[in-house]
């Protein structure tokens, strides 16, 4: 039985191996790079590394071997793709390389065609990730995220404007297209593209890097070959652009060119060359596999000082290629080629191009190498489906000075810059990326040797002034116009200003001041701010308003003059009438404060009436001092003293709200006869919305826009008017073809009215704005100016230049508040009358509770031998008694208090003395009595 099943056993096995097909004794694989190259001298020892260690794992490939050929393409895309033919020739099955961005889109058509996986590890052109590639895997990091890291260094340090330096092929246009995309979502920009030709002297690339002296970015990434780079740096140096005040970042070439440097003396003159350049390296996390492997390309190129990053991810880029066909020969895969009948040589061509064959299983082995998922020297490799790429973008920040170089940070698609190592896990994340401000990077040497960061931008050397655009202003000159007398053609309090700001500035900044705006009327002032935005003026200086939709647009300074959209009416006296003095107050308050003075002085005349004789007498006396008493406290006139504790009590407060009455109606009264002579039909910006009357707006402001669009008025209603015509039109009114009244903004309108007496503003300010200089987006000259406005205004000088041109008028004294008043109701004084109101309660309360006790003392005693005397049935008797202790009660308030006092004396006497003498009665009785009482009859 077990011999039977052994057989059945190896019967299976045979069939399974006639079924799957043998592998194949070795496959060869391409490698196309620069030999003699910065890159293609690493990459060269590193993948002849990675085939041997291939070949020496039994656990790859499994018995079959794996070989390399390569090809130079000397840094040439028509000698790279001829390289890359002679490679199809000899069937390779997959190509590892090119290290050059634009030979790799050439190759990339020719691998199209034969269907053979092409896998760079240094190709980093983001464009390669098209889906027109589809054969073209990318075994390193895309340039775009590495300026993305050259973004966030740059929006880290606050500048807004780079230089970019680049080498003008597919690498560097790529590289830079991704850069300018990488500062726009940071609200940074490229001023200026600095590009030279591949294989420029050194006397091309400086002429590149005077172009780029001449403009104002101090902030340079260079993004070029590192076989080239170097000689650009040399360049530089020699333009003194390497000193304080520069900023230079380059891309990974740099750290590919350190690691590289072959000696000792060829470093330190590099390092000469390159002090406090900030470079990026591509991140490879350290390891044991890692540290073998730079041990054995230092024995094997004992002139290298290290293996550059693009060695280690060409010795990752074979492993993926050997896993790939090692999991396409396990699934039964077979290699084969056929030709392709489109693939032909013309008539008499000696290309051979009809040897070229087309990989049959190419798609195969391509989802085979995409698949990869492993550990190598770099850390994770993994591609994304989408763009075939390596997940897990990671580089190192790295900061040139002395000898070496030192790490100041890390930077990740996930981590942005920061001081700690990147995850290598693949997609482990550490929530949102962080911001801008919570980024962080250790302190930097930058050129000059110097740690502060530098300011990144001079004004442009480049022999052109500022074009600043002017409104010509036809009316109210003194703001701004033009002048023919002045040395630039223009003055006014405007070009002061932005002069003696630019007079504070540390470095000089020319400006030619044209003039915009035809003389005839004022200017669109809108339209001068598009104009900078368009690039036609670099700035704009004038009375401009910052509003909303400018600000979309344009930059604007620190504002220099507070300004708002204002109302100004017509105005007119009204003449006071004989009952002018009952308006500080309303009916109903009058009723009140009346009522509340005969309430408090009857209140004073109870408290008073049994200690103070003046309030004593006959009945029509006490209510004529009631009356007196009450109404002269309005003048703190009353004659009467009060003696009481209570009485004084109640007429302190009350006297406290007197005055606060009496100042109340002083100062509404004052108002009403003053300032309320002036009347209008519109009181604010209320009045004017609901009224249908017309309204004016000053010649080119933005009050019309704002009166439309947020305050929905209509355009029917609005007038333009010149501020010569405003007095005119408010004069002859709405009736008469003129206007209710003019919205325009507070200074115009404060210099309006300093010499037209007959107008104030009503309402309150609604808009909240300024008057600022407007520059092209993102222009640092709109910080530094803004800093010099402030301290402009903090020495004073700001307000000196006021003066100068903005003198007051004949009616500056006049006030320009409001025309409005409401007359003095309950709701501002109730609290005083409520206080008042409780004191008095408390006072009666307390005075009233006195005279009770008082007057249970006077008649202590009397009700219970009243009692005791009468039996029950003679009780109903006594009740009309009651009414008398009533007038005894109001008799005895009516008593002065001292009588009242010896009243309660005597009759407390009294009582002692009939408790004395019943007492004996009482002791004498039943011996009196008894028998009598005792007799039965």
């Amino acid at each position: 039985m077990a011999l039977h099943l052994l057989l059945r056993v190896l019967c299976l096995c045979s069939a399974l191996a006639v079924a799957l097909p043998a592998r194949p004794p070795s496959v060869t694989i391409g490698a196309l790079f620069t030999f003699d190259s910065v890159i293609g001298s690493s990459a060269a020892t590193a993948i002849q590394l990675a085939v041997d260690d291939i070949n020496r794992d039994s656990t790859v490939l499994r018995g079959t071997n794996l070989s390399v050929l390569m090809q130079d393409t000397m840094c040439s895309g028509f000698v790279g793709t001829i390289q890359a033919l002679e490679l199809m020739e000899k069937q390779v099955v997959a190509v590892v390389g090119p290290q050059s961005s634009g030979i790799a889109h050439v190759i990339s058509h020719v691998v199209n065609e034969l269907r053979v996986p092409l896998v760079s590890f240094a190709a980093t052109d983001p464009a390669l990730t098209s889906s027109q590639y589809p054969f073209f895997v990318r075994a390193a990091h895309d340039d775009a995220f590495q300026m993305a890291a050259v973004a966030d260094i740059v929006a880290h340090f606050g500048w807004r404007e780079v230089t970019a330096v680049y080498v003008d092929n597919d690498y560097g246009r790529g590289g830079v297209d991704a850069l300018g995309d990488a500062l726009e979502a940071l609200r940074s920009r490229i001023s200026y593209k600095a590009a030279f030709p591949p294989g420029a002297d050194r006397a091309a690339l400086a002429d590149v890097l005077v172009r780029a002296n001449m403009m104002e970015s101090r902030v340079l990434v260079v993004h070029v070959s590192p076989d080239t780079g170097l000689d650009l740096f040399a360049a530089a140096q020699t333009l003194n652009m390497m000193g304080s005040g520069y900023v230079w970042i380059a891309t990974e070439w740099l750290a590919a060119a350190i690691d590289s440097s072959s000696s000792s003396t060829s470093r330190n003159k590099m390092m000469g060359l390159i002090q406090g350049v900030v470079t990026l390296r591509q991140y490879t996390p350290e390891s044991d596999a890692k540290r073998s492997l730079e041990r054995r390309f230092a024995a094997a190129r004992p002139s290298s000082s290290t293996m550059n990053a693009y060695g280690l991810f060409a010795y990752d880029s074979v492993w993926a290629v050997a896993r790939g066909i090692d999991a396409f020969l396990g699934d039964g895969g077979n290699i084969s080629f056929s030709p392709d009948p489109s693939i032909r040589d013309a008539n008499g061509s000696a290309l051979r191009l009809s040897t070229l064959r087309v990989m049959d299983q190419g798609d195969q082995l391509l989802r085979k190498v995409m698949l990869a998922n492993f550990t190598g020297v770099t850390g994770r490799v993994q591609f994304d489906a989408g763009t075939r790429a390596l997940v897990g973008p990671a580089y190192e920040v790295l900061n040139v000075g002395g000898t070496g170089v030192r790490r100041i940070g890390y930077w990740s698609n996930t981590t942005r810059l920061s001081v700690s190592a990147p995850s290598t896990a693949i997609g482990a994340t550490n929530g949102t990326p962080p911001s801008s401000q919570q980024q962080q990077l250790y302190s930097v040497i930058w050129p000059g040797d110097t740690t502060a960061p530098p300011r990144g931008w001079v004004f442009p050397n480049n022999g052109r002034p500022l074009r600043i655009g002017v409104p010509y202003r036809t009316t109210y000159k003194q703001f701004v116009s033009k002048d023919a007398s002045a040395p630039d053609g223009v003055s006014g309090y405007c070009v002061d200003v932005f002069k003696a700001a630019v007079a504070l500035l540390p470095y000089p900044v020319p400006a030619s001041f044209v003039l915009f705006g035809d003389g005839v009327k004022n200017p669109s002032y809108g339209e001068l701010v598009q104009r900078v935005a368009d690039g036609f003026f670099d700035a704009a200086v004038g009375d401009i308003s910052i509003v909303t939709n400018r600000t979309r647009v344009v930059d604007f300074t620190q504002p220099y003059v507070e300004s708002g959209l204002v109302i100004v009416s017509a105005v007119k006296e009204t003449s006071s009438n004989e009952w002018a003095f009952l308006k500080p107050f309303t009916p109903g308050m009058w009723a009140i404060i009346g009522a509340f003075f005969l309430f408090v002085g009857a209140v004073v005349w109870i408290l008073e009436h049994r200690f103070n004789p003046e309030f004593r007498g006959s009945p029509r006396k006490q209510i004529v001092t009631i009356f007196w008493f009450s109404f002269s406290t309005m003048f703190f006139a009353h004659r009467e003293n009060t003696v009481s504790t209570l009485g004084r009590f109640v007429l302190i407060i009350w006297l406290f709200v007197v005055l606060i009455i009496n100042s109340s109606y002083t100062a509404s009264l004052t108002s009403i006869l003053t300032v309320q002579q002036l009347s209008t039909g519109i009181q604010g910006l209320d009045g004017l919305l609901s009224s249908n009357q017309p309204i004016g707006f000053q010649v080119g402001s933005f009050a019309r826009s704002y009166m439309m669009e947020e305050l929905g008025v209509p355009a029917s209603r609005l007038r333009e008017l010149a501020i010569t015509d405003y007095a005119d039109s408010l004069q002859r009114g709405p009736g008469n073809g003129g206007v209710a009244a003019i919205v325009d903004e507070l200074p115009y309108v404060e210099l309006f009215l300093s010499t037209n007496c007959q107008f104030r503003t009503v309402g309150q300010e609604f808009t909240k704005s300024g008057w600022g200089f407007a520059f092209q987006r993102d222009s640092p000259l709109a910080v530094d100016l803004s800093t010099a406005i402030l301290t402009l205004s903090e020495t004073g000088d700001l307000q000196r230049i006021h003066d100068k041109w903005l003198n007051p008028g004949t009616c500056s004294s006049q006030s320009t508040d409001a025309v409005s008043a409401d007359r003095l109701n309950l709701n501002s004084f109730w609290g005083l009358f409520l206080i008042s109101g409780v004191a008095c309660f408390i006072a009666l309360i307390i005075y009233f509770a006195r005279i009770l006790c008082q007057f249970c003392k006077y008649h202590g005693g009397g009700g219970g031998s009243d009692e005791a005397a009468f039996p029950d049935p003679e009780r109903s008797l006594r009740r009309p008694a009651r009414l008398s202790s009533i007038r005894d009660l109001m008799s005895f308030v009516d008593m002065k208090e001292a009588e009242a006092r010896r009243a309660i004396r005597s009759r407390s006497g009294d009582r002692r003395l009939d408790r004395s003498i019943g007492g004996s009665s009482t002791s004498e009785g039943p011996s009196l009595s008894r028998p009598s009482s005792m007799s039965p009859v």
